[in-house]
């Protein structure tokens, strides 16, 4: 039983490494394929399209110095590190376990960005009409659905507690 949890484990872990392949994989693609703002229509309602983002969501701070890519850095580190301890150490739902999970990619890949480029690279446009959603990528969507994960589980599924 216990060599199953540890392997349950592992694997959420992995599940993790896997997905900040594919964000910085699909992030290369577009670095490599696009210039800077150019538009690719893929489906109604969906670009691609390259812009780099040096703030936290949505450009937040982005006309700042640079300290704001040191505090965000910083919180990715220990927010992975947290949720890998929880991960490996925590008694947790699959749902929790599994949202975690994506949290730490998503952390951990635009932190990786950061950390190569200065910035986060953003490639997915989605829009209707002319309102256009702010740019995102793996990374964000995997943060978005995990705490989504988080918020259903607390709301549906928590255990009512005596």
């Amino acid at each position: 039983m216990e060599n199953r949890k540890l392997s349950c484990r592992f694997g959420l872990l992995a599940l993790s490494a896997i997905l900040i392949a594919l964000d910085q994989w699909t992030k290369a693609i577009i670095r490599n394929s696009f210039e800077l703002y150019q538009v690719k229509p893929f489906l109604p309602h969906w670009n691609w399209v390259l812009v780099y983002n040096e703030g936290a969501a949505f450009n937040f701070l982005a006309d700042q110095s640079g300290w704001q890519k040191i505090v965000f850095g910083a919180i990715a580190l220990v927010v992975s590190i947290g949720i890998i301890y929880f991960i490996l150490r925590k008694t947790y739902s699959t749902i929790s376990g599994f949202a975690f999970s994506l949290i730490m990619a998503g952390a951990l890949g635009n932190l990786i960005d950061r950390s190569m480029h200065g910035k986060v690279t953003d490639f997915v446009d989605w829009f209707v009409g002319n309102h256009h959603w702010p740019a995102f990528n793996v990374a964000d969507s995997c943060v978005c659905v995990g705490v989504a994960l988080l918020i259903i589980e607390s709301i549906f599924f928590a255990q009512k507690k005596s």
